[in-house]
């Protein structure tokens, strides 16, 4: 296991709205799977592999993500024990280890979905006033689709794949190389982008050398996404990500 950096005991103190439930919703949308035919041996894999990257990062998490990370290994265990020691057949859709699970997930969606919709019809609202002139027609392809803003979920995938590139001849361990630091690789973030300007995710990860490398930078990256001074957008679900400086510092 690569230990976490620990150029200076730098840590992200990094708000992350995203719960628990939000990261399994994603894992189950990421494999395009619905949410009653969900794998679990699959989504408590991956789920693990997150909460390795977060603390690889040091990036604090909220208690409610290792609670859920050991209600995810219960519900396992008793998916693999066997029939004879499951409940009887008529308690078996009540008893089923993942029902509960399964609920939590539906009745979060809906709340989560309903509160999507009416964020949308606020900005909408927010864009229509009394007496406007009319907007001049313009052909549908003139108006490039705006990219959406890319999650914390999004961001760490992109950022497993980058270092998955180090996985195989080019992989040094727990070697720490103090030549990266975080407040270094800012500034390295801030020049190569002008305000405005914006780049893919894996352009910025293109020349790094280590995993240490990889890991500092996109330290730097969070701590520039926390400082409104980058955002990160995709063009959908899985899309590839791009960041974007702010026109104005």
């Amino acid at each position: 296991m690569f230990s976490p950096v620990e150029s200076s005991d730098y840590k992200v103190s990094l708000e992350i709205f995203e719960g628990p439930l939000d990261l399994l919703l994603y894992l189950i949308k990421k494999d395009e799977v619905d949410i009653y035919d969900i794998s679990l041996e699959r989504v408590t894999t991956q789920y693990f592999d997150y909460i390795e990257t977060f603390k690889l990062l040091n990036i604090d998490l909220a208690s409610e993500f290792i609670s859920m990370a050991a209600n995810l290994m219960y519900i396992k265990s008793r998916t693999l024990l066997p029939k004879r020691e499951q409940p009887p057949e008529e308690d078996a859709e009540e008893d089923d280890p993942r029902w509960e699970l399964i609920r939590q997930l539906i009745e979060y969606k809906k709340f989560k979905d309903a509160a999507g919709f009416l964020h949308r019809r606020e900005a909408e609202q927010e864009q229509i006033f009394a007496h406007a002139p009319l907007k001049e027609n313009k052909p549908i392809d003139e108006e490039p689709v705006p990219l959406a803003e890319a999650s914390i979920f999004d961001l760490i995938r992109a950022f497993q794949n980058v270092l998955k590139r180090f996985d195989e001849a080019r992989d040094f361990g727990d070697i720490v190389d103090d030549r990266f630091t975080v407040n270094d690789k800012i500034e390295f973030l801030m020049t190569k982008l002008e305000p405005g300007d914006s780049m893919s995710l894996q352009a910025i990860f293109q020349q790094a050398a280590s995993k240490v490398e990889v890991i500092v930078t996109f330290l730097a990256l969070l701590e520039l996404m926390k400082m409104n001074q980058f955002r990160a957008k995709q063009s959908g679900m899985l899309g590839e990500i791009h960041i974007e400086r702010s026109a104005t510092d």
